[in-house]
C-alpha cells in the first residue's frame, strides 16, 4: 500500500504548526473495545508535556511486550479524540507496510523525551 501522490506544498511556517515530539512508552495495554485492533499507550514526553494517552492500531506489526520503553514520535498539539472509552491525547506516528499494517516511526538513537522534530 503506497500513496503515489504527495500532499500540496506548504510553507515552513505551516510545518512548524505541527508539534511532533519524541516520548517513551511507559505502558501498553490491550484495547478490546476498539472497532479496529489497537493498543492503549501511555507515552512520557518529559517535564514540559508529561504523560499522554494514545490509541494506536499497531497490533499486527508490534506486540505489547516490545512497546514499553520504546521511544516513539507523536503529534502533541491535535485536539484530543474520544475513541470508545479512551481519550486519545496524541497521534502516534507510523507508516504502512506492504499490507497496510502500521509500523511505528523509529529513531536511530535515543534522544531526550520531549524533543521536537525539526
Amino acid at each position: 500500500m503506497s500513496d503515489e501522490t504527495s500532499a500540496p506544498q506548504i510553507s515552513y511556517e505551516d510545518f512548524l504548526k505541527v508539534d511532533i515530539r519524541v516520548g517513551t512508552i511507559v505502558s501498553a495495554d490491550p484495547f478490546p473495545e476498539a472497532r479496529k485492533p489497537a493498543f492503549k499507550l501511555a507515552i512520557d514526553f518529559g517535564e514540559g508535556i508529561g504523560v499522554k494517552k494514545s490509541s494506536a492500531q499497531i497490533t499486527v506489526r508490534h506486540s505489547l511486550e516490545e512497546l514499553v520503553g520504546r521511544q516513539v514520535m507523536a503529534v502533541v498539539n491535535f485536539p484530543p479524540r474520544q475513541i470508545g472509552p479512551v481519550r486519545s491525547e496524541v497521534l502516534t506516528l507510523g507508516f504502512p507496510d506492504e499490507e497496510g499494517n502500521v509500523v511505528l516511526a523509529a529513531l536511530s538513537h535515543p534522544v531526550p523525551n520531549g524533543g521536537r522534530l525539526f
